[in-house]
């Protein structure tokens, strides 16, 4: 049986995110999977919100979310670390894709995704293939898919 409080390495970060109700499901799929959330801010909301704190509920232990001041902050950080971005504008699927225990997977800002300097700052871009060129799902979705995947990829699932 695997130790459920471990840190597993895997990080999902968001950039910039701007709605509480996304970003509080994605704190609770977090916390349910044992994934480390990382915040690169500014938030576009407060987190006294009521539509956050409606979601989130009794799952956010800001000792569990590491916030970065900026994207500069985040980069910083990250010298050392393979970075994975999630976009609609990459080439390459996830399911072909070899996720790491160390990887940190981030996801850009629900209203407008991350601007293209950080597009080119990462080598890893994957995408969720969609049937019928459909545009985009859910974030909170999203990452549940992508760090399903990952978590079974390195066997933590």
């Amino acid at each position: 049986m695997k130790n459920e409080k471990q840190d597993i390495g895997i990080r999902i970060a968001l950039y910039e995110p701007d709605i509480p109700q996304n970003t509080a499901a994605i704190i609770r799929i977090c916390a349910c999977l044992g994934a480390k959330l990382e915040i690169i801010e500014p938030c576009g909301f407060l987190l006294s919100d009521k539509r956050f704190k409606r979601v989130v509920m009794d799952y956010m232990d800001e000792k569990e979310i590491k916030f970065y001041q900026s994207s500069d902050h985040f980069f910083e950080s990250k010298k050392s670390c393979r970075i994975i971005l999630m976009t609609t504008k990459a080439s390459v699927s996830y399911t072909s894709f070899k996720f790491d225990k160390n990887d940190t997977i981030l996801f850009g800002r629900e209203s407008a995704g991350v601007p293209d300097k950080i597009h080119k700052l990462i080598k890893n871009r994957l995408k969720i293939p969609m049937k019928n060129n459909k545009r985009s799902l859910n974030i909170a979705s999203s990452v549940s898919i992508i760090l399903a995947e990952s978590l079974k990829q390195i066997n933590l699932i």
